[in-house]
């Protein structure tokens, strides 16, 4: 049975763009969903196709002690969607790396609901935007923490980067605590390339475009750095970043 067509009157498809995913929505319409084994572990990169609307659905499941990691880069040229649901039972630990990357009138969101429903639960989010044009890009990210998920110890950090003034990010971090010991903490920053950086790399001799091609390298590249197998993660990303800047 296919899933009724979301409207933006629903919080996680607040900022989509729904003319891009109507044509194609029957193709998502159904997450996929995996179960992580207690004690194993998994990771998964997410790299960008040439497909110019690319939505990815997942629901995933830690089981006791589980360890799960996933990269994702979004850099659709018209409409991209991440979203991400992620239950963490007793001691399991989660962490997402991501990037949007856009230009134009391109759209790229990451969205996320974490649920800890486990003692001695960890997540990890770590987000970050570079847009240029008028694209837009967004991050929705839900923390849950249930009653008896005492100890958990959760982080979203969202930073994003205009390059245009047509460009637009949205930053919502979300935390729903109902236990009292935790460790919970969220932060979100949106700005622009400093000015005194980008004179110091153009008096090394770069270009313009050059000189914020790296800039924005040093503020994306990192995200990659624990994949197992990141070379053709770090590819991409300055592939699309060179598109952003050009």
């Amino acid at each position: 049975m296919t899933a009724p067509f979301p409207t933006r009157k629903q919080e996680e498809w607040r900022y989509a763009d729904l003319d891009a995913l109507r044509p194609v929505w029957q193709q998502f319409a159904e997450a996929l969903t995996l179960t992580v084994g207690p004690h194993e572990e998994f990771e998964k990169i997410w790299l960008p196709t040439n497909e110019t609307v690319q939505v990815r659905q997942v629901q995933v499941a830690l089981e006791a002690g589980a360890n799960a990691r996933i990269f994702v880069l979004n850099t659709a040229s018209e409409y991209g969607r991440a979203e991400l649901e992620v239950s963490l039972a007793e001691g399991a630990d989660f962490e997402l790396f991501g990037a949007n990357i856009g230009t134009g009138l391109s759209t790229n969101e990451i969205v996320t609901t974490v649920k800890h429903v486990g003692v001695g639960g960890r997540s990890r989010q770590v987000i970050r935007s570079v847009l240029n044009g008028n694209a837009v890009g967004s991050y929705l990210g839900k923390v849950e923490v249930a009653r008896g998920a005492q100890q958990t110890d959760a982080e979203q950090s969202v930073k994003a980067m205009l390059l245009g003034r047509g460009a637009t990010a949205n930053c919502k971090p979300e935390l729903e605590i109902f236990a009292d010991d935790v460790k919970c903490a969220h932060g979100a920053t949106v700005g622009e390339l400093d000015a005194m950086q980008l004179f110091y790399a153009q008096s090394r001799g770069l270009d313009p475009a050059g000189a914020r091609a790296l800039l924005l390298e040093g503020f994306v590249m990192g995200l990659w750095d624990s994949a197992k197998d990141g070379d053709a993660l770090c590819t991409a990303a300055r592939e699309a970043l060179r598109r952003v800047v050009a």
